[in-house]
């Protein structure tokens, strides 16, 4: 998920270089959608990990 939000992104600053700011901005609110998603995710799967990863391994 990390990738897609990386390369939506890399879209989002070649399209603003050549000025198809439709694009850009379109590009630029799915890499933000998508990196939020995967922070959710990741702090989610730290604290499950911080919280029941003493308690499965035992």
């Amino acid at each position: 998920m990390l990738k897609w939000a990386v390369v939506f992104l890399i879209i989002a600053i070649v399209a603003g270089i050549f000025g198809f700011t439709g694009v850009e901005q379109a590009s630029a609110s799915i890499a933000k959608v998508l990196f939020g998603i995967f922070l959710v995710l990741f702090v989610g799967a730290l604290a499950i990990g911080l919280f029941l990863g003493s308690k499965l391994l035992s």
